[in-house]
């Protein structure tokens, strides 16, 4: 049985984790200094326009990145099948995952039809274990799109259940049309890799990449640069209940 004292005791894994600011800051020479990054989804092309520019950052670096998609699009586009919709949509996101050189993996729950349900914890539990993340990136939990808010619940509670340590961040897509209330408490400065995140972006073609920009995506990224003080940036919230910024410099 999860009691409170039991919950506040898992809550607290990941709190002497490495933050994101030092793993910017420090080198990869040496090989233990690698991380391990694992960013979950609701569906292709979220992780790119959520954080494409930090997943670039720290790939760059010499850290080993995961995206993992929850769905493959399978109701993305109109007037296609489910199967042959998941077959394009899959491809977008490989080509985009060799773009921000990440690895992609595919969960397997089907989009616009996502479910939170102990069956589906423990399928995304395992997969997360097995890559023994050092941090992990997931959906803002009061996004307005179902598919966001299943993988941000399954993705809290496996960080609430793991027995790893790894500090857990938000990212934001589309805010004031998809992501509400969102208050960033760290800043990655995505300055010099903006556009390799944009390139990510439009790999996925039959998502009309140019309507994902229209969005907000571009107004965005320059106005977490102004809030950092540098040209374009990307916001997290992390999930430590500290509510101390740390400002990511490049």
């Amino acid at each position: 049985m999860n009691t409170r004292r039991s919950f506040i005791k898992k809550a607290s894994v990941g709190i002497g984790a490495i933050p994101l600011s030092d793993i910017l800051r420090a080198g990869t020479s040496d090989p233990a200094a690698r991380k391990k990054i694992v960013c979950v989804g609701g569906h292709p092309d979220d992780p790119e326009s959520g954080c494409g520019g930090t997943l670039a950052r720290l790939s760059a670096l010499g850290h080993e990145v995961v995206v993992v998609y929850l769905t493959t699009g399978e109701a993305g586009i109109n007037g296609v099948g489910h199967e042959e919709a998941a077959r394009i949509r899959r491809q977008e996101a490989i080509e985009a995952c060799r773009i921000l050189n990440c690895r992609p993996v595919f969960a397997g729950q089907v989009d616009g039809d996502t479910v939170v349900s102990n069956a589906a914890l423990q399928h995304l539990q395992d997969l997360i274990g097995r890559e023994s993340p050092d941090i992990v990136f997931c959906h803002w939990p009061i996004d307005s799109h179902k598919d966001h808010q299943s993988a941000s619940l399954l993705t809290i509670q496996t960080w609430v259940r793991s027995a790893s340590k790894f500090i857990l961040y938000f990212f934001e897509v589309c805010t004031g049309e998809q992501t509400m209330v969102f208050h960033p408490t760290d800043y990655v400065d995505i300055t010099d890799t903006q556009e390799q995140k944009k390139r990510a972006v439009y790999c996925h073609v039959s998502q009309d990449p140019a309507s994902i920009y229209a969005c907000g995506h571009a107004a965005m990224e320059e106005f977490r640069g102004r809030e950092l003080g540098v040209k374009a940036a990307e916001g997290f919230v992390r999930m430590t209940g500290k509510g101390m910024a740390n400002i990511i410099s490049p």
